[in-house]
């Protein structure tokens, strides 16, 4: 069962998949349903193994193309809709041991083609308006197969994170008429402080308002709205920037750093959205080599981050981990 449940206190919809509760949990990696079929008495979900990216949709979806009904009938105050929508995985390689941060730039660069061509192909259908790409990295996040991949959920509606960055770029736009995102990278180019690595087409920092004590977005300088503006010379910039990053995060403490990894991008429902700003923003749960960020009282039932850390501090940690400034990143 899967659907959309309406919560009139937050004004926002709930997604409740009970078929969710079947889906494998960490496999061995002899029985990984990520990696190529190796005995076709044991089919995975990829048949060959002669691939560099692979993508299908989830087996276990949280939105589905063709969804059941409600289990329940509505109310004018429980609203429910059926949860309309795909839900796709994002396999990044065939090696079950590599991490995002392992593949060449070559490599990041196709896959963000094909994180490209997934945001056109979902946007463009007509029950979808939001596509939301991303990665949950490390069991410490809930990840519950460790080949290495990301997700796609393609929305019937615009999520309400998005939703509040939306109307705060569109009110600062009315008010300055300025980008709101533009202006803050402005801010934090000039102030230098928490600028963790560059490039032509993008800056990664440690954002002044950062909610995790390792928090990273990255930018792109001009005004990008989704990765359907971006020309050969920035998909190469964000791979080779997402390539430092990455590697910066495993080098901070010596381990395979976990992480968020969310890109958020123009919505798809035909909106003017012009306002906006692409940018990708990770969230690690780790606040210190040996200690986990939780989400606590404060967090969770008052919506309310408290960070106990400055993020002038973090990034400069982060600016220091290898990879350092004119280190090879291949």
């Amino acid at each position: 069962m899967s659907e959309l449940r309406w919560n009139p206190l937050l004004d926002e919809w709930v997604i409740t998949a009970t078929h969710r509760q079947e889906r494998t949990f960490l496999p061995p990696k002899d029985y990984c349903p990520l990696c190529p079929t190796r005995d076709d008495r044991f089919p995975t979900e990829v048949p060959a193994g002669d691939f560099e990216i692979v993508t299908f949709e989830n087996r276990f979806p949280s939105l589905q193309r063709h969804p059941p009904e409600p289990a329940v009938v509505d109310s004018l105050l429980y609203r429910t809709r059926p949860a309309a929508g795909v839900c796709e995985v994002v396999l990044f390689t065939p090696d079950h041991e590599a991490t995002l941060a392992d593949l060449g730039v070559t490599h990041l660069d196709q896959l963000i083609q094909v994180w490209t061509d997934r945001y056109q192909e979902l946007g463009s259908l007509d029950y979808v308006d939001y596509v939301y790409i991303f990665e949950n990295k490390g069991e410490v996040i809930g990840v519950t197969l460790r080949h290495p991949h990301g997700q796609i959920y393609a929305f019937p509606y615009i999520p309400p994170l998005v939703r509040r960055e939306l109307d705060a770029c569109a009110k600062h736009t009315a008010r300055t008429g300025q980008c709101l995102l533009c202006d803050v990278l402005s801010e934090e180019l000039a102030d230098g402080r928490r600028v963790v690595w560059q490039n032509d087409t993008f800056v990664a920092v440690v954002p002044f308002y950062a909610r995790w004590p390792y928090e990273i977005h990255l930018l792109p300088r001009a005004h990008l709205l989704s990765l359907s503006d971006f020309t050969a010379t920035n998909r190469r910039d964000l791979a080779w920037i997402l390539k430092v990053i990455l590697r910066k995060y495993d080098g901070l403490f010596g381990f395979s750093f976990p992480y968020v990894m969310a890109m958020h991008q123009r919505p798809t429902d035909g909106g003017d959205h012009s306002t906006y700003h692409f940018h990708i923003e990770f969230y690690p749960p780790y606040r210190s080599r040996d200690r986990l960020k939780y989400l606590a009282g404060c967090e969770s039932g008052a919506g309310t981050f408290i960070n106990d850390t400055l993020a002038e501090e973090k990034a400069a940690e982060l600016r220091k981990a290898p990879p350092r400034e004119g280190e090879e990143v291949r």
